[in-house]
């Protein structure tokens, strides 16, 4: 048995055999016996580790106990091996398939936890640097925790492919973060000018490392695949994420960013599937010390001293990761179900909180207590999370429920909507105007934050200036500096909304093009108004978002939301007014086109040649009215699984996110506008609409 801390003896070799053996024979045969029981009863092994970490630190009357300083090393090789293992998975191909989407979702869904969790701490009366690591440390989900749950529930499809989009982007956002709190705490502090300087030193690092990397890093993996020897790969790659850690530390960033980098590096040879499977094993059984490290360090006594601030931050992140993802995802237009899925799914926090609050605890700004309180909201959250996976569904439906029609409508055709803004045709001068207004709006929204943050830090001088030399009160001259500050704010504000406006504007024509129909009448005119009122929405959050995040520690605790919310209760205004209009618009032309898809569904029997009649079907419907998604008949038949069932009991938007635009009955029950209540006979044609997927989904369920 080792001894308890305070009578033990370290060896002046820090890998002493005797000791080294023992302290590694406790930790990974206690992380075993946990890590079997959680297997056993279908729980995160994560949550295993943590607890062998609690057995075996100095915390528990338990008579195994490991040495802190031994495992804490040895937990840094977990760390680096971690990094490397999640920068394997990232590559720059993947992150620009996913910018335009996965994005803007975590971008929006991290800038709003970020700013939360700095208003947590202040609220805690937690120091600055103490709430910025707060908020760092709740914006981040944990891909092992994802990865496991999805495994272990059986998720695929296209779900899988937008969480992990947002993950990827996450992690990014992550080493950011990383990068600009270590250099903010060693020294430069949390000042506008210092964060425009630690932001530019880290944008021309990483242009230095990642394309000096991108010359040498893939040629050198690719020559050493070729060797065909395992071994060596695993030295090789191992090797190189050891070296560039090493040259990120001696940069003054860390050693997880430099890890981090090194896998994108080498994921970029075109060989990263296989060398991260390579180095799995190596990495488990690191990753497995760290947790454990982390584990050791939970002091039962801190965390119910601090069981208020556990469990607020657990609900923080419960509920903001839940709606800034599933708004950020529902504006990106992956609909209302996959959106709330998405916002369940990473409704949790792991493996990358844990690094940044030791990053905190090590430069010495941030107190040994934010790390128990962070390992527990991590342990919460990860015990809730397949539990939120599985309700997705029924909340979906239920949400669904209780909207109102016209935001029914809405929902389903937005997606619609974004999916064939996605497949529209690339246009040099579109892309070029693109470009230009995404640019005006950066420096809009940066000239807002500079302002914002420039008259916090000078008002206290300024105050002082105006008393001695004009005799004016304090009270006066803020109110002075408030004004001042809201005046030059205000024409780079008109700009950014302006900008979004033409921005969103540009974008809705190429979702839906201008087209006249008979009498010179634009019919697709009522869902590109809605179209355009949401794409604005989504462009100020991406914009306006990051800008209160960063500007939070410079403001009064609301400051930052108040400035935003007049925009976006305006915008919501607008949403509304624009679903009603474009549900009459829906309602004015249902008739017409139930009556030739329904005529066209019942002519043509199934197989194949129907799928393509019902597809020149839609397409013809698509022409007389503009905007109504990718609408599909389907003609019930006797046996179906809707037959006898109403539309409410089915939750059809809920599960699919299509909605039924008519039930055409023939010539005895004419059309239907369907509510909820209307029960589906066998010999019904319903006319479905949404996006191609949701429809597909939709006649699948039906059927």
């Amino acid at each position: 048995m080792l001894t308890r801390p305070e009578a033990r003896s370290f060896p002046t070799s820090a890998l002493a055999m005797p000791d080294f053996l023992a302290n590694l024979a406790v930790v990974l045969g206690v992380a075993a016996l946990t890590t079997m029981v959680f297997q056993r009863l279908r729980q995160p092994v994560v949550l295993g580790y943590l607890l062998a970490g609690l057995i075996v630190g100095p915390h528990l009357p338990v008579p195994l106990v490991a040495d802190e300083k031994l495992i804490h090393t040895l937990s840094e090789l977990g760390v680096i091996l971690l990094m490397f293992a999640l920068g394997l998975e990232f590559s720059l191909r993947k992150l620009v398939r996913v910018a335009p989407t996965a994005g803007l979702v975590a971008l929006i869904e991290c800038s709003v936890m970020v700013w939360l969790g700095y208003l947590v701490g202040r609220a805690f009366g937690w120091t600055g640097f103490e709430s910025a690591f707060v908020g760092a440390l709740i914006a981040i989900s944990s891909t092992t925790i994802l990865v496991k749950a999805f495994a272990e529930l059986g998720i695929k499809g296209r779900l899988t492919e937008i969480v992990f989009g947002i993950v990827i982007v996450e992690d990014l956002i992550a080493v950011l973060l990383l990068a600009i709190l270590t250099a903010a705490a060693s020294g430069a502090g949390l000042s506008a000018w210092a964060l425009v300087k630690t932001i530019g030193r880290l944008a021309g690092f990483l242009v230095a490392f990642v394309g000096g990397g991108l010359m040498v890093v893939p040629r050198l993996m690719r020559a050493v695949v070729k060797l065909e020897r395992s071994e060596t790969t695993v030295v090789a790659s191992v090797g190189i994420c050891f070296v560039l850690a090493l040259l990120a530390r001696s940069m003054g960033y860390s050693v997880a960013m430099g890890a981090f980098l090194a896998g994108a590096l080498v994921s970029e040879s075109g060989e990263g599937a296989k060398i991260q499977h390579l180095v799995e094993p190596v990495r488990d059984v690191f990753a497995a010390i760290f947790f454990v490290s982390v584990g050791m360090l939970i002091e039962p006594r801190q965390i119910y001293e601090h069981a208020g601030a556990v469990l607020v931050l657990t609900g923080v992140v419960l509920v903001g990761k839940l709606l800034g993802v599933s708004v950020g995802s529902f504006l990106a237009g992956n609909g209302i179900k996959t959106s709330l899925q998405a916002g369940l799914s990473l409704a949790q926090i792991g493996e990358f909180s844990f690094i940044i609050v030791g990053v905190g605890t090590s430069l010495g700004v941030v107190r040994g207590f934010l790390y128990p309180v962070a390992v527990a909201v991590s342990a919460l959250t990860t015990l809730t999370a397949p539990w939120l996976i599985r309700a997705a569904g029924p909340v979906a439906a239920a949400v669904d429920r209780r909207l109102p029609r016209a935001l029914q409508t809405y929902a389903a055709l937005y997606g619609a909507w974004v999916d064939e803004l996605r497949r529209a045709p690339a246009i040099a001068s579109v892309g070029a105007r693109v470009r230009r207004g995404v640019l005006w709006l950066v420096v809009d929204v940066a000239a807002v934050g500079a302002i914002v943050a420039g008259a916090s830090l000078g008002s206290r001088r300024a105050i002082g200036v105006a008393a001695a030399w004009h005799a004016v009160g304090p009270g006066v001259a803020k109110v002075a500096i408030v004004v001042a500050a809201g005046a030059l704010t205000l024409p780079f504000v008109i700009g950014a909304v302006r900008t979004s406006r033409a921005l969103a504007v540009l974008l809705a024509r190429q979702a839906l093009p201008l087209g006249a129909g008979e009498g010179g009448l634009d019919l697709g005119a009522a869902p590109r108004r809605a179209l355009v009122v949401g794409l604005q929405l989504t462009i100020l959050l991406g914009a306006g978002t990051p800008v209160v995040a960063l500007t939070q520690p410079f403001l009064p605790s609301l400051a930052g939301p108040l400035l935003l919310a007049p925009l976006l209760l305006a915008l919501g205004v607008l949403i509304w007014q624009s679903a009603g209009n474009l549900h009459g618009h829906v309602r004015a032309g249902v008739q017409v086109i139930t009556e030739a898809m329904a005529a066209e569904a019942r002519s043509v029997p199934s197989g194949a040649e129907a799928d393509t009649e019902s597809a020149k079907a839609s397409d013809a419907a698509a022409r007389i009215l503009p905007g109504i998604g990718a609408p599909r008949a389907l003609t019930l038949k006797e046996g179906a699984l809707a037959v006898g069932r109403t539309l409410k009991t089915l939750h059809l938007r809920g599960l699919t996110g299509a909605t039924v635009l008519a039930i055409d009955r023939g010539a005895d029950g004419g059309i239907v506008v369907p509510t909820g209540d209307e029960a589906l006979h066998a010999g019904d044609t319903l006319i479905i609409t949404g996006s191609g997927e949701a429809t597909q989904a939709a006649i699948d369920l039906l059927s």
